[in-house]
């Protein structure tokens, strides 16, 4: 089977760069033996940052990136000479990412927007030279201060695709098709369940040139948040959606339960995501009479949007975009970026499920803990 060029996580050992040493030195010079300190002082340790681009949507460039290490900063040099700090070692990710320690499981740091710039491992400072600590009563110091230790830390990368809009529906409810109907993208399409193996963005254009994304996630099943079929992987990509447009069909024998099942997977799943603005969309409303619609009407859940709709024929598309975009811009929907690391019962459901993941995977084999002789020995080959 084809690899999926779809990674939306990935397990990186990353390290910062160590500061210099300062320089212990005393000037001796012809005509001059007493010249005093001029040790220089240690070049900082590079940084590791994350920086959002949106030319990427996937983390597939750091597929097999199994380690970042930021570069040593120089050591100080006689004549008061600075050393060389460390270059930064940039890291792009797409707009969306967030990163967890992996040893721990605890939310680290998110980025979410292009050009965002996040220090990850700050690296060490470098030490200072003997020349700094010259005073009256101690003209000759001989000592210097040594730099900075790096930091290191085993990180988990996972991307939460940022949308204005997240579907929500059962296998085979018509999400692609109206992706596909309201967009350019062209996701995948056919009469079986789990056609949709992994998310799609699609731009919809509105009036006057106004446009929002939605996001089209592997459909749902009951169980899905403990872990039946692809709904748990998927799931955190609609946690920053800023609306929920739910998806049943309208030969559903009943829609208000399929619903209350959706509703209730997303609650197990992570309860904040219930205080999201959501639409019900009830689809394939082609096969569908305009009686047996209004039959239908007093049935549905009366504390949300409804909207009739077939992608197929573009019934009732114009209306659902116009409340879509009514919803989206009402003064009480706010996106709230969920990174709460001691309310989120669920984080812990899903990075246990990551871990098997990567597990299974022969992630964890690639990630090395080195020894001091293997590090030395690389950093020579390094640098």
């Amino acid at each position: 089977m084809a690899e999926s060029n779809f990674v939306d996580y990935v397990k990186i050992l990353c390290r910062s760069g160590k500061g210099g040493r300062g320089s212990m030195h005393l000037k001796h010079v012809k005509y001059n033996y007493n010249g005093g300190p001029d040790g220089g002082d240690g070049g900082r340790g590079g940084d590791i940052i994350l920086r959002g681009n949106h030319n990427y949507w996937t983390l597939l460039h750091l597929r097999y990136q199994r380690h970042l290490f930021a570069e040593h900063g120089g050591n100080g040099g006689k004549d008061k000479c600075h050393g060389t700090d460390g270059k930064d070692l940039y890291v792009d990710v797409p707009p969306g990412t967030v990163v967890y320690n992996a040893e721990t499981g605890k939310f680290v740091c998110d980025v979410n927007y292009d050009g965002q710039e996040v220090v990850l491992l700050k690296g060490g400072r470098g030490g200072l030279g003997n020349f700094q600590f010259r005073s009256a009563t101690n003209q000759a110091p001989r000592f210097a201060q040594p730099g900075e230790p790096m930091q290191e830390m085993t990180v988990i990368l996972e991307l939460k695709l940022l949308a204005d809009v997240g579907l929500v529906g059962f296998p085979n409810a018509g999400k692609s098709t109206l992706v596909s109907a309201l967009s350019n993208a062209r996701p995948k399409i056919a009469n079986y369940p789990f056609t949709t193996m992994e998310p799609s963005l699609g731009i919809v254009a509105y009036h006057d040139g106004k446009s929002f994304v939605m996001a089209d996630i592997p459909g749902i099943i009951e169980g899905a948040s403990e872990g039946r079929g692809l709904g748990l992987r998927f799931l955190r990509h609609i946690e920053r959606n800023s609306l929920l447009l739910f998806m049943v069909p309208g030969d559903t024998d009943d829609i208000r339960r399929e619903y209350e099942i959706l509703l209730n997977e997303l609650r197990q799943f992570n309860p904040e995501m219930l205080g999201k603005h959501r639409v019900l969309a009830i689809t394939k409303c082609d096969l569908l009479d305009e009686e047996l619609m209004e039959m239908l009407r007093p049935t549905l859940p009366d504390d949300l949007p409804v909207v009739f709709i077939s992608a197929v024929t573009g019934f009732g598309l114009d209306e659902l975009k116009d409340v879509l975009w009514r919803e989206l811009n009402a003064e009480s929907n706010k996106l709230e970026v969920i990174t709460s690391t001691d309310t989120l019962i669920h984080r812990d459901k899903d990075m246990s499920r990551m871990a098997q993941e990567l597990s299974a995977e022969g992630e964890d084999e690639d990630i090395i803990f080195l020894d001091e002789d293997d590090i030395e020995d690389m950093e020579e080959d390094l640098y």
